[in-house]
């Protein structure tokens, strides 16, 4: 069977963009969005200098991310080994941004659906070559069929050394390079300054992604560590880090060399703030369902139908604005309901919306009950076997729909601070924390029983301790496996987002409603404003932590 593949002759190529402008010419791609473009990274010092290119564009891996996450199969992979797309499909979910670890992807800013190299399927289907390989006048791009040994370009991967970009993701590039240079392949390796050759740095995810904030870093006096032989030795730095501004520099040089980068297609960042105020309102709407549902569920405390009707309202009103967020980022979003006609189901887009449904159908259900006997359409003695029923029904969707994202992110493959297996249980943890927190606004409002207020209190402060811990010694205090992740973290907790980080998720989000907590306790007739400003202060810190969360990863380049 046929098995498409690039490879491109390093040793070739003279950076002449010819490759670039056919692809363009050919594909009608519009400005500032590019399918294939060349790199370029300087190194050395005058006069001792060279200058590499790198001609960059979808991988077609073997194992395409971008196919797994598509909700709606407008990406997907030909038997051929062409991955392609399909733009009369594709929402604008962007999920498949997010999952490529190449920045291979882009939306088309005229027709608003993920676009890439697709191999010029087209002509491929007719014959013909890709319109890069035949503009490029060395020949230094060359396609064929990997699995056939007597083509040229598995000729040539057999008899020459080839690298791939990222192999340790596991998607099986098969854009292979002949003579690669490390400072290219490796995204993070040659620093991005103000400007390229031919453009300024306008990319919000290119500006300031070494430093963090885009500024220069202060240095400060460090006293040298000498050996007991009398040799000055350096202390250890940040785990996964590299070191300097670079993974390959020291610093600020490679073994006295130069590094920078003279050219870079630049990227935008796909996902902003409808994403964390989707995390945050998902978390409040399943977390008041669970705290209620283990209320009525376990017999925690008598629960009138006024009063749950009330939470579930409020409860599915969150799912709701949820949706409303979900369906506002998308770039198309008169084709959100593709997601239900078309699904994908190995896409956790594609299991969170069915989750949603299936967990806002049951809190639908159980609200009308609630509130029918609330009204005195019926009594609530003829609801208590179905209230136990859907409470217990309507737990382990509640559940899900407050961890399902952990597994969305995971198949980010791009965003490796993303895939953590503290996720899950991080997420259950924080919908806990927010769901309590913004059921606690309620007691100055409405009657409710000591013991479902004592629950309350017991399930914010337990999850927001928890949480904390969760944070500062899960999430930020063991060191991360990828370099990609610890600059993503590192940008969170002392960079562009470290007042996001400290001042807004560790400060307003934890350290505020633990004291309003220790107020509440000490003044008992305070207690109930102390606590409704304590769940605000709780709800408007996960914010910041999930705004952090979400954008720090966006910030680090793949290509």
């Amino acid at each position: 069977m046929t098995n498409y593949g690039f490879l491109i002759d390093q040793r070739k190529c003279i950076g002449c963009h010819a490759c670039s402008t056919a692809c363009k010419s050919e594909n009608e791609v519009p400005l500032g969005v590019y399918r294939t473009w060349v790199k370029y990274v300087e190194t050395g010092t005058f006069p001792n200098t060279r200058r590499h290119f790198q001609v960059t564009r979808c991988n077609h891996c073997a194992n395409p991310p971008c196919v797994r996450i598509c909700p709606v199969t407008a990406m997907y992979q030909r038997t051929d080994g062409i991955v392609e797309f399909d733009p009369k499909v594709c929402i604008g979910c962007k999920a498949c941004m997010q999952a490529c670890p190449y920045d291979a992807i882009y939306i088309d800013p005229e027709t608003h659906n993920a676009a890439k190299c697709h191999f010029c399927a087209h002509r491929i289907d007719q014959g013909l070559k890709p319109a890069c390989e035949i503009v490029c006048p060395e020949q230094a791009i060359i396609s064929g069929d990997l699995d056939d040994p007597n083509s040229l370009i598995s000729q040539l991967i057999a008899r020459e050394p080839v690298s791939v970009r990222k192999p340790e993701q596991g998607t099986a590039p098969k854009l292979f390079y002949i003579d690669a240079d490390q400072t290219t392949l490796t995204p993070t390796a040659a620093p991005v300054a103000s400007t390229f050759m031919w453009a300024d740095v306008v990319s919000e995810q290119l500006v300031g992604h070494h430093n963090g904030n885009g500024k220069p870093k202060a240095t400060r006096e460090v006293i040298p560590l000498t050996a007991a032989s009398g040799a000055t030795i350096r202390a250890p730095r940040e785990q996964g880090m590299g070191s300097g501004s670079s993974a390959l520099m020291l610093g600020g040089r490679v073994a006295g060399h130069m590094v920078q980068t003279g050219y870079n297609a630049q990227h935008k960042i796909p996902w902003h703030w409808p994403v964390p105020a989707y995390l945050v309102t998902k978390g409040i709407g399943s977390g008041i369902f669970m705290a209620i549902a283990a209320a009525v569920g376990l017999g925690l405390a008598q629960l009138s139908a006024p009063l749950l009707a009330t939470a579930l309202f409020v409860s599915l009103l969150f799912i709701a604005i949820t949706t409303g967020l979900l369906v506002f980022d998308l770039d198309k979003p008169l084709m959100f309901y593709t997601i239900l006609t078309r699904p994908q189901w190995r896409s956790w887009l594609t299991r969170g919306a069915f989750v949603l449904i299936g967990f806002s159908a049951v809190g639908g259900l159980w609200f009308l009950a609630e509130a029918g006997a609330a009204l005195n359409f019926w009594s609530e003695a003829t609801i208590t076997g179905l209230r136990l029923v859907l409470a217990w029904l309507g737990m382990p969707l509640a559940v899900l729909a407050a961890v399902y994202t952990a597994f969305l992110f995971a198949q980010a493959e791009g965003r490796d601070l993303w895939q953590s297996p503290l996720l899950p249980a991080h997420l259950l943890v924080q919908a806990l924390m927010v769901g309590s927190g913004t059921l606690l606004l309620f007691v100055p409002l409405m009657s409710m029983p000591t013991e479902f207020v004592n629950l309350l209190l017991w399930l914010f402060a337990g999850s927001l301790i928890l949480d904390l811990f969760m944070i500062l010694v899960g999430e930020f205090g063991i060191p991360h496996a990828s370099e990609v992740a610890a600059r993503a973290a590192h940008n969170i907790s002392h960079g562009r987002y470290r007042s996001h980080f400290w001042q807004g998720a560790i400060g307003l989000g934890h350290i505020v409603p633990v004291i309003l907590l220790g107020l509440a306790l000490l003044a008992p007739a305070l207690a109930a404003p102390l606590l409704a400003v304590a769940g605000i202060a709780t709800i408007a810190g996960l914010y910041a932590f999930e705004y952090a969360f979400v954008m720090a990863p966006q910030h680090v380049p793949n290509s």
